[in-house]
């Protein structure tokens, strides 16, 4: 392989590694900003959502349901969301977000928004198109050659 190429290689496998550095960068920072580790924010979010179940949120995880048990205490313990027992099957609970639960929603909200604005609509339509194309390749490629390397 020429060396230009492959210097050309190691600097986007460079640039996808920052890039993915800053990205994780950037949401602990959101969770952090409302008192949350990304954990928490990830369950809260979730939670949010009408058909919250821990063991499909632990699963699509690859957590432990007690992990998840865990995470839902801490939220409990911090008033952002109730649990109650299922009417319908007392084995079950519910859980729903609080006010304050809420208001931290959508704090993170407006924050991920006014990053997005900041960050992304600058960026002309052929950039994001060329971002997104891209994206989508390297993404397939990855997950093809995962799936090889495990069999």
């Amino acid at each position: 392989m020429a060396t230009s190429r492959l210097a050309s290689i190691h600097a986007a496998i460079e640039c996808l590694q920052r890039l993915t550095d800053v990205f994780q960068q950037r949401r602990t920072q959101l969770a952090q900003s409302v008192g949350l580790t990304e954990q928490q924010w990830a369950v809260l979010e979730q939670v949010s959502s009408e058909h919250f179940m821990p063991s499909m949120f632990a699963r699509s995880r690859e957590s432990s349901a007690a992990a998840v048990s865990k995470i839902l205490r801490q939220l409990v313990d911090k008033q952002l969301i109730l649990a109650r027992v299922d009417a319908s099957d007392a084995r079950q609970r519910r859980y729903e977000l609080t006010p304050k639960g809420k208001d931290i929603i959508e704090a993170i909200r407006r924050q991920r928004e006014l990053a997005i604005k900041s960050v992304w609509t600058n960026l002309g339509v052929s950039e994001l198109n060329a971002f997104t194309n891209f994206g989508l390749r390297l993404t397939q490629r990855l997950e093809t050659y995962a799936l090889k390397s495990s069999e």
